[in-house]
């Protein structure tokens, strides 16, 4: 079992004043996305794309998981960045993308809360994919509950990041004599 037994380097340290910057920009998306009143943010355009490209990408395996594959490849894509920086120890970049799949999660609980009232503006086919998984599963009646739900996953999420990334960088600047 040589693949499961690995030891990870230490966290790449971030100077001063890139970590206080990236604290900057988590602290100022969180107070956007906290006033915005829409429900659809400036970084979801980014997701729709992805959104979309999951509905194509899981069609080979049936409707269910198509309709499904949108919401799928919005979690997917960060979770396989947040991968791929965790191994690599990339400290700010793992927040980065650990920060960006859970802010996914408050788009994804806003689509879920309007399964029933369909107020949203749509894209692609016009089918609204909570109404129709949520009625296959006998859902529907809940979707302000799920949606909700969803959407505090996503804000404790991004709040529990920039925490892990506040503790990174003060162990890491207290660990170091001098800056670079």
């Amino acid at each position: 079992m040589p693949l499961l037994n690995f030891e990870l380097e230490e966290w790449k340290p971030v100077s001063r004043i890139g970590g206080i910057a990236w604290l900057a920009f988590f602290g100022l998306f969180l107070l956007y996305a906290f006033a915005d009143k829409s429900g659809f943010l400036f970084i979801d355009y980014v997701n729709l794309i992805i959104h979309e490209g999951g509905h194509f990408f899981f069609s080979w395996f049936g409707y269910t998981i198509t309709i499904l594959g949108g919401t799928l490849g919005e979690l997917i894509v960060p979770l396989l960045c947040a991968a791929y920086f965790f191994f690599h120890r990339e400290t700010t970049a793992f927040a980065f993308a650990g920060f960006w799949f859970f802010e996914n999660f408050l788009y994804i609980g806003t689509y879920m809360a309007d399964a029933r009232t369909l107020a949203l503006p749509l894209v692609g086919s016009g089918d609204h994919d909570w109404d129709i998984l949520f009625g296959q599963w006998g859902l529907l009646p809940q979707d302000q509950k799920i949606g909700g739900a969803t959407r505090l996953i996503g804000w404790i999420g991004m709040f529990a990041v920039v925490a892990w990334l506040a503790n990174r960088l003060r162990v890491s600047w207290s660990s170091r004599k001098e800056d670079f």
